[in-house]
């Protein structure tokens, strides 16, 4: 099948209504003055299929009578009704103006009008005043069109992920190749059409084969036509086949949805012009807000700055923004180019990134199908590349294999709170089918495959040994709770016997029901969610005694030394994307939060932190990255800040409220409410508080000042932040000696939950 053939199919009609059209006209009488067919939708354009039908308008100049017209266009049309299916409407100028004005389908149509047989004056009048109307009202029209496309895509789904896709009104599918050309024709936006030109090609082939394998006018391709249309195309099979329209499907959508995008932009200022230079806003290192999409700075040296790609992907998933084509490309050329290839292992800097990214939810998916569509995404993990678009022939998946993953991590985003590392949830979510595509058993060759992956991306030892077990056993929670005896020690025992500890097993909870929910109501159900909950309820008590706590900092000798000396120390050492600060100061009431007010205010961000009470004296550790264009940071300069804090703490809050109001200007996405815990029995002589939040500036400035106004001592803490995920774990005593007690641990936590939802 090919362009040519529809092309031919299209002349061949042509000449067949030339004659009828010639016939007709020596019959009545008359010549071709003022008189012509016309081709319009797919006709016009010469894309006929085997069963398409012939759209076409008898354009006149109201020179018959009614009766004369009526026998006129019966002498054309009578011919063809045993043959061909037509669909047809006979006007004059005025009325196909009118017509196009109150229907969009109309006015859709005649952006294709050409001249089949007849007066070429009258349809090249039709065609000049169908594309005026067209720009002209485009501001209105557009946004119409837009409104029936989404109609149009929630009655016929995605194309992409459908198992029985309609090749023609599925979204991505052979309409939408229209819309976007019409919005080519409306001059609202520059539509880079030649980027789906493939994708046009293979629909058009895959439906034009369809209706021949068939023998019917049909653009559904159901299970049963599958293998004959992927054999007279030159496929293996059918999963081969519905990969590569899965995959023209969605290049099309890609391109759709950053028009749109682009003309939502566009509409404030009027489609199609700015009237001023849009405004520009730095939001990360070499990354700008532009026009309410991520920009790459064009000056920026790729090769110096690796990590720029996965810095703008998670920026932009966590502001809920697209990154701009250009960009896209600029990035992609770089990449192709061997500039700004990430090392292996990757620093931890990047792992970081690509956890934003993954943890960002539903605004996470666009941003990762427009990696995998510019193809950024096969430089930082080639193994994605042999996922694309892999078919599921499996009733119980509504989703490719890629795009299944992807789903998976959108659920684990919403489950973050729930499990003390989010990083590995995520990243195992992701990655949980890494290995589908062959006849091993995926669970087993996904534990092979992810190992290696795991450790390019910077994961440590002990992590990847999680990882593995997380990726091999997905499936056991759902698969025991659901044909195993849950009052039957042996069940419990099974369970234990591969999953070594609570963390473990909370990581696989949420993973299985992430899983479950991505899957659809198919695979998973409340009953099975009720079964694996109870499951995991009992595998919990049998390991009781785990920890999952953070262990508490330890002081060195040194450290000891410099704390009894009561003297406030700051020693800061460069690293290779921020600092180490060591602060060594006689303990105070509030200084965690004194001391984290004055990190956020110099415009550093926390990626972790330790800090221990001694006696008189508090030994702190903190691991921070520069914000972008942040000043120079000094040992001298930080020391000079916390005593000038000490003194008086209320220009601190100044400053974090004047940077809090700052960042609200910038959007984000919708995120968990924060979950505060309380462990009573988990330390001894202490109250353990720990606080799973997103990320935000001054965050643990807030947490430290609720404790402090609720007279409680911290005796240490373990701050860290895991993607744009926030962990802090907090062991608190009262001034006095001993763990809180009764009412001050739900005071605490109540003052502390209260500060975080301010």
């Amino acid at each position: 099948m090919s362009t040519r053939e529809r092309r031919e199919r299209s002349n061949e009609s042509d000449r067949f209504l030339l004659s009828l059209f010639n016939a007709a006209l020596e019959k009545a009488g008359k010549n071709t003055k003022g008189l012509a067919i016309a081709a319009v939708g797919g006709y016009g354009r010469g894309e006929l299929s085997p069963g398409s039908d012939l759209d076409i308008v008898i354009l006149h100049q109201g020179q018959f009578s009614h009766n004369d017209l009526g026998e006129f266009v019966n002498n054309l049309l009578y011919p063809l009704w045993d043959s061909k299916s037509v669909d047809h409407s006979v006007r004059t100028r005025t009325e196909t103006r009118d017509a196009a004005e109150n229907d969009l389908k109309v006015a859709l149509g005649l952006l294709d009008i050409r001249l089949v047989a007849g007066d070429a004056d009258l349809v090249a009048s039709v065609q000049s005043d169908s594309l005026d109307a067209w720009r002209k009202h485009a501001r209105n029209r557009l946004p119409e069109l837009k409104k029936s496309l989404e109609q149009r895509h929630e009655r016929a789904g995605e194309l992409a992920y459908l198992l029985e896709p309609d090749v023609k009104e599925a979204r991505g599918g052979l309409r939408d190749i229209n819309a976007l050309r019409a919005i080519s024709l409306s001059g609202a936006t520059k539509v880079p059409l030649e980027r789906i030109s493939w994708a046009e090609s293979k629909l058009n082939d895959v439906r034009e084969t369809l209706h021949q394998t068939s023998g019917r006018n049909k653009d559904r391709l159901l299970f049963q036509e599958q293998d004959a249309v992927a054999r007279e195309l030159g496929y293996v099979d059918a999963d081969a086949l519905m990969s590569d329209v899965a995959q023209a499907a969605r290049s099309v959508d890609y391109l759709l949805q950053f028009i749109w995008h682009q003309l939502e932009q566009r509409v404030k200022d009027g489609f199609g012009r700015f009237l001023r230079k849009p405004r520009t806003d730095i939001v990360a290192k070499n990354l700008n807000v532009s026009q309410k999409e991520i920009t790459i700075n064009q000056l920026t040296d790729m090769q110096s700055d690796p990590m720029l790609g996965l810095r703008a992907a998670a920026t932009a998933a966590q502001l809920g923004l697209p990154i701009a084509l250009e960009s896209y490309s600029l990035l992609s050329a770089s990449l192709n180019e061997g500039q700004g290839l990430l090392p292996n292992p990757w620093p931890r800097e990047a792992r970081e990134h690509l956890i934003s990214l993954i943890g960002a939810g539903e605004s996470m998916v666009s941003i990762f199908e427009a990696l995998d569509q510019e193809e950024i995404i096969f430089h930082w993990i080639p193994e994605w590349r042999a996922l694309r678009s892999l078919p599921q022939r499996n009733a119980l998946h509504r989703h490719t294999v890629d795009r299944h993953m992807v789903e998976t991590a959108v659920y684990a985003a919403s489950l973050t709170r729930k499990v003390h590392r989010p990083d590995l949830l995520l990243f195992a979510a992701l990655f949980h089918d890494i290995g589908k595509g062959d006849v091993e058993d995926h669970s087993i060759r996904g534990e092979r495959l992810i190992g290696p992956l795991a450790q390019r991306i910077g994961f440590p030892p002990e992590d990847i040994e999680v990882i593995k077990i997380l990726v091999k056993h997905h499936l056991l929670l759902s698969a025991t709770a659901t044909r195993r005896d849950l009052d039957d020690p042996a069940t419990i025992q099974s369970i234990l016997a591969v999953i070594p500890d609570l963390t473990t097993l909370e990581l696989l909870h949420a993973l299985s029901i992430a899983d479950g929910e991505a899957t659809g109501s198919a695979g998973w159900s409340d009953w099975k969610a009720t079964l694996v909950s109870d499951l995991v309820k009992r595998v919990k008590r049998a390991m009781s005694g785990s920890n999952v706590f953070a262990a508490q900092p330890e002081i060195t000798p040194e450290q000891l030394k410099v704390a009894e000396s009561g003297v406030l120390q700051v020693n800061l050492e460069q690293r290779e994307n921020g600092y180490s600060i060591e602060i060594i100061s006689p303990d105070k009431p509030g200084l965690l939060s004194l001391v984290a007010g004055v990190i956020n205010t110099s415009r550093l961000d926390v990626r972790s932190a330790r800090t221990k009470t001694h006696g008189s004296s508090a030994v702190m550790k903190w691991i921070v990255t520069p914000e972008p264009h942040a000043p120079a940071v000094t040992a001298q300069n930080l020391r000079n800040e916390i005593e000038k804090a000490f003194n008086d703490a209320s220009h601190i809050e100044d400053r974090l409220i004047a940077r809090a109001q700052a960042y609200a200007s910038i959007p984000s996405i919708p995120v968990p409410d924060p979950i505060v815990e309380v462990f009573n029995d988990g330390a001894t002589d202490a109250t353990i508080i720990e606080v799973r939040s997103h990320d935000r500036p001054g965050l643990l400035f807030r947490i430290g000042a609720a404790i402090t106004q609720s007279k409680v001592d911290i005796r240490s803490a373990i701050v860290t932040t895991l993607g744009a995920e926030a962990i802090d774990t907090l062991y608190l005593r009262e001034f006095g000696g001993g763990a809180l007690a009764g009412q001050r641990v739900e005071e605490v936590a109540n003052k502390v939950k209260a500060a975080l939802l301010k």
